[in-house]
């Protein structure tokens, strides 16, 4: 996978992720040398690849406006159940396709003390260049792993991963809230919400939502109260007021 920018490097690192190689302009080299030098520092022999800002846009297909790029290996993913051990609060990302939405959801997470994040076989990739570099980092940083063997059918169809996915997280001691615009949901704020020892947080992706039978096999039907006439929220800020709310 790569990271973008020296924050998001040093976090790779800092994760015990294998750096491969560098890349970046000349002017940056002083300020990521002892990045560089930890890495060889622990053993690991990446190369620097120095380019002017021309040839880097070139190779990359994008203006580099965060100074470097560090190549890293893809760890094996754990599973479901060594993720959530322990774990009071989760979330699970059902077939989110926007890149910015993942990398900003691990972000709130993160920060809103969210214990493990599950994403279904259709959600994009969290190491995903982009969704790296909006999370800043914290995609090293909180555990996550996939859930489900196949991908979901969207809001119509059977919600691929929950068949298995949702009695898994049962068997593992989990209540489940699936956030959606039902008629009958219970609002974010009932303390029955707060009161459950150990709670999966469930979103959907940000056209449909949850598939239907994701939402019928969860504990919880759950909405944020609005205002003004709005129905919902773009599914990254949905999940940071829920995280807030239900933090632990």
């Amino acid at each position: 996978f790569i990271a973008e920018s020296g924050k998001v490097i040093e976090r790779a690192l800092a994760a015990g992720h294998e750096p491969l190689s560098f890349l970046m302009e000349e002017k940056w080299l002083p300020s990521l040398q002892p990045l560089i030098d930890e890495a060889a520092a622990r053993g690991f022999d990446a190369p620097v690849f120095i380019a002017p800002e021309e040839e880097l846009r070139a190779l990359t297909g994008f203006e580099l406006t965060r100074g470097a790029l560090g190549a890293f290996r893809r760890p094996q993913l754990p599973s479901v159940a060594d993720i959530v051990r322990g774990a009071r609060r989760i979330t699970v990302l059902e077939d989110i396709t926007n890149h910015t939405n993942v990398g900003a959801i691990f972000r709130s997470a993160a920060a809103l003390g969210v214990d493990a994040v599950l994403v279904t076989p259709a959600c994009y990739d969290p190491l995903y260049r982009r969704a790296v570099r909006v999370s800043m980092g914290t995609v090293f940083q909180v555990p996550w792993t996939r859930i489900g063997e196949e991908a979901g059918a969207g809001a119509t169809g059977t919600g691929g991963w929950a068949p298995d996915g949702v009695p898994l997280l049962h068997e593992l001691g989990f209540k489940t809230a699936a956030f959606a615009l039902t008629d009958d949901p219970v609002p974010l704020d009932d303390p029955a919400l707060n009161a459950e020892e150990r709670l999966a947080l469930v979103f959907g992706t940000e056209g449909d939502g949850l598939a239907h039978d994701t939402i019928a096999r969860c504990d919880y039907t759950v909405r944020i109260p609005m205002a003004c006439g709005v129905d919902s929220l773009n599914v990254a800020a949905a999940s940071a007021v829920a995280f807030w709310q239900l933090r632990r």
